[in-house]
């Protein structure tokens, strides 16, 4: 048995607890909706007409049939109870939604640095094609070219107008 108790290679066997088990998502499911609950104005109003009616109970029935006499300690526990279970229930219920929350902040962040590296790099790519573009002979640039080619060679003659200007290219008619 000494030999089995070392082994490392097998799980070991669970043991049994005295203690129930339960599902810890599941509770914290159920406590988000106590709290939920515990929030709302449905709540305050069920609570109102329970210490309401137990306050009229106790004051108004018939001695004998009163169970909490004047100073109402049974229901200053009872309360007591609510409130000392309420506590832990919201607070579970805030932990939870603080870690939900932090979740989507992380998701959020890592969303945000896609975002902000896709456009640099659309930023670098427009970059790229407008110095490409600013390269590339564009119309009118070679427009100029070819006017200042015409004025330079003849040192004084007057400039060929441009072709497409009226006159016909080299070796076509006119149309009359």
């Amino acid at each position: 048995m000494d030999g089995e108790r070392g082994r490392l290679d097998r799980p070991k066997e669970r043991r049994r607890s005295p203690l129930p088990r339960w599902d810890p998502e599941a509770f914290g499911k159920a406590s988000e909706r106590i709290a939920r609950f515990l929030g709302t104005g449905r709540f305050i109003a069920w609570m109102t007409v329970f210490v309401a009616v137990w306050l009229i109970w106790n004051t108004l029935a018939p001695a004998r049939l009163r169970f909490d006499p004047f100073p109402f300690i049974f229901l200053t526990l009872m309360l007591s109870l609510q409130a000392s279970y309420s506590a832990p229930l919201i607070l579970l219920a805030q932990y939870r939604q603080a870690d939900r929350d932090r979740v989507n902040l992380e998701q959020d962040r890592k969303q945000n640095e896609r975002s902000i590296a896709d456009t640099e790099f659309l930023t670098r790519e427009i970059a790229a094609l407008r110095t490409g573009l600013g390269e590339v002979a564009t119309r009118d640039w070679l427009r100029d070219q070819l006017a200042d080619l015409r004025r330079e060679p003849d040192g004084g003659r007057p400039a060929a107008r441009p072709i497409g200007h009226g006159e016909p290219r080299p070796g076509e008619e006119r149309d009359r």
